[in-house]
C-alpha cells in the first residue's frame, strides 16, 4: 500500500532526504534527544547495572582474598577444663608443630584475646570467666591444607595434646563462601536481566517511533532510501539518548557504590574489607555505559530492519 502526499510535501521531503543522505541537511524526522523518557530509562538501567556489577566484583574479591588467606591456615583448639593442663598441652602442641615440615608459623593466641573475641556472644566478662575457654593455636602452612595434610597434623598433635582439635580454617567458612558465591551469581544474573530490560525498552521505543513515522518511511522508500539508511536515522537518535542516559547512570551508580564502600569500610571487618574494588573492577564499571550504548544501537538497528521488511 502506497501513501500519497501532496506534491509540495513530497518535494519538501525529497529535498530533506537528499540533503540528509549527503550529510548536509537537517534531520529527516523529529529527534528530540534527552526530551523523552528513553534517556532516563537508560540512566536508571545503567545505574542499577553499575551497582549490581560492583556488588558482584566485591563479593568475588571477598571470596578470592579470603580463600587465599585461609588456604594455608590451621587452627588448633585445646579443649581442657583444667587451665594448667590446658596451657601445658597448648605449649607441647606448639613445640611439635614448629618442628613439623611444611609449617611456617605457629602462634599461641593469648587467653585475653580469646576472651575478648567471645565476649560479644557470651556477654559480660564475669560470665566469660566462669566458662572454660579452649586454648587456640594459629598455624600457617607453606602449601594449601588438604585432607591428607590435616590428618597428619592431627596425629602429630594428639600424641602430645590428647584434648586438641585440629581444623582447617577454610572449613569453618565453607557455608559463608557458599552464600557469597550464591550472591555473586545473583548479582551477575541481575546484570544480565537489566541488559535484557534495556534492550526491551529500546525495542518498544523504536517500534513506537516506527509507527509514528510510517508514512514518512514509505515515502523515503519511494525516493530511493534503503533500509540501512532509514535504520541509521533511528540508530543515531537512540545512540545519543543512550550516551546521555548512560553517562548520567554511570555517575549516579558510582556515587552509590562509593557511598556504600565508605559505609562498609567503616565496619573494619576482615571479610568486608577484603572486598574492596581494584583498578580493573573500576575500569569494567566504566565500560558499562559504553556497552549499554552499543546494545541500544544494535537493538535499534535490528528492530528497524526487521520491521521494515514486514512493513514494505
Amino acid at each position: 500500500m502506497t501513501t500519497e502526499l501532496p506534491s509540495s510535501a513530497s518535494n519538501t521531503l525529497m529535498q530533506r532526504w537528499r540533503a540528509f543522505s549527503r550529510g548536509t541537511g537537517p534531520e529527516l524526522m523529529s529527534q528530540r534527544r534527552l526530551a523523552g523518557p528513553m534517556p532516563w530509562v537508560i540512566a536508571i538501567m545503567v545505574a542499577l547495572t553499575v551497582i549490581a556489577a560492583a556488588g558482584g566484583f566485591a563479593l568475588s574479591n571477598t571470596a578470592s582474598n579470603a580463600t587465599e588467606a585461609l588456604s594455608g591456615g590451621v587452627t588448633v583448639q585445646v579443649v581442657e577444663a583444667n587451665p594448667v593442663e590446658r596451657d601445658r598441652q597448648a605449649k607441647a602442641a606448639a613445640r611439635v608443630l614448629q618442628a613439623t615440615p611444611g609449617v611456617v608459623g605457629v602462634v599461641i593466641v593469648s587467653q585475653d584475646d580469646v576472651e575478648r573475641l567471645i565476649e560479644p556472644w557470651l556477654g559480660a566478662r564475669a560470665i566469660v570467666d566462669q566458662i572454660p575457654v579452649p586454648a587456640l593455636i594459629d598455624v600457617r602452612m607453606r602449601a594449601q591444607v588438604d585432607g591428607e595434610v590435616l590428618g597428619g597434623l592431627r596425629r602429630i598433635v594428639r600424641n602430645v595434646a590428647p584434648a586438641a582439635r585440629v581444623d582447617a580454617q577454610s572449613t569453618w567458612l565453607k557455608p559463608v563462601f557458599g552464600a557469597i558465591n550464591s550472591l555473586q551469581w545473583l548479582a551477575f544474573a541481575l546484570v544480565a536481566l537489566l541488559s535484557l530490560a534495556l534492550a526491551a525498552a529500546v525495542l518498544l521505543a523504536v517500534r513506537t517511533a516506527l509507527g509514528a513515522n510510517r508514512e514518512t518511511i514509505e515515502i523515503v522508500h519511494l525516493l530511493g532510501g534503503t533500509d540501512s539508511q532509514i535504520a541509521w536515522v533511528f540508530q543515531r537518535a537512540i545512540g545519543f539518548d543512550a550516551a546521555g542516559g548512560g553517562a548520567a547512570g554511570l555517575a549516579l551508580g558510582l556515587v552509590v557504590v562509593m557511598f556504600l564502600g565508605q559505609q562498609f569500610g567503616g565496619m573494619e571487618a576482615g571479610l568486608v574489607s577484603s572486598g574492596a574494588l581494584d583498578w580493573l573492577d573500576w575500569v569494567l564499571l566504566a565500560l558499562v555505559p559504553i556497552i549499554g550504548v552499543l546494545l541500544a544501537v544494535f537493538t535499534a538497528r535490528l528492530t528497524v530492519i526487521r520491521a521494515l521488511r514486514k512493513m514494505l
